[in-house]
């Protein structure tokens, strides 16, 4: 069985970043909004943190459901991990989720600077200093058959794009512009020449980009 590496739910906003600039602890987003990209999942009624009964139906709730299928492993860059920079200053940090992280898989982080594995829950933090392919390798031998989620962030992405590793990806293209930041494109036509892709409008604002390996 092929294994693909996948993005999914990637939200950036209309005039290409992937987040704002000026990441810190208070603003993990720097000077973005968290919302300006997530909000149309956190609507849905499949969203894993909703508390309330309800929530919308439809393609919105279509990728909120699909972010875990067939996930085993994941790869995230440090700036997805946390907000420090340069050597770790505090082995206490464990990352932004809490006791109970989201992945529910073994996570594969990409850093200059190591340090020891962790386990949280059921989910086993790695720190890698390894290129791209060598990642990859790691994360699909982790992943047990199963395919491979690319988190993020934005720098990491375009790492992997640029080494031509990455199968498929689900952009949600947000109706925000932030102005500044780290920029996944300049255009959303920017990978036509490697990628297939559809588009699909939601009524709840956000344009979902569907891409894959033509």
């Amino acid at each position: 069985m092929t294994q693909l590496l996948r993005v999914q739910n990637f939200g950036v906003s209309r005039d290409g970043f992937g987040t704002g600039e000026g990441q810190s602890f208070e603003h993990p987003f720097g000077h973005a909004n968290p919302m300006d990209f997530f909000w149309w999942a956190g609507a849905t009624a499949s969203w894993p943190n909703r508390t309330d009964p309800g929530g919308s139906r439809g393609i919105d709730d279509y990728f909120t459901r699909d972010y875990e299928r067939n996930i085993g492993a994941e790869i995230m860059g440090r700036n997805k991990f946390g907000y420090q920079r340069g050597p770790w200053e505090d082995h206490e940090w464990q990352g932004w989720w809490g006791d109970e992280p989201p992945f529910h898989t073994p996570v594969f982080v990409l850093t200059h600077h190591l340090r020891p594995s962790f386990t949280l829950s059921d989910t086993t933090f790695h720190f890698l200093d390894a290129t791209p392919a060598e990642a990859l390798e790691q994360a699909k031998a982790a992943a047990d058959g199963r395919d491979v989620r690319l988190g993020g962030g934005t720098t990491v992405i375009r790492e992997f794009l640029d080494a031509d590793l990455v199968d498929t990806l689900h952009i949600a293209l947000a109706p925000v512009e932030l102005g500044r930041g780290e920029r996944l494109w300049d255009s959303p036509d920017d990978l036509l020449d490697r990628f297939h892709r559809e588009e699909v409008q939601s009524p709840s604002g956000v344009t979902h980009l569907i891409y894959w390996r033509r």
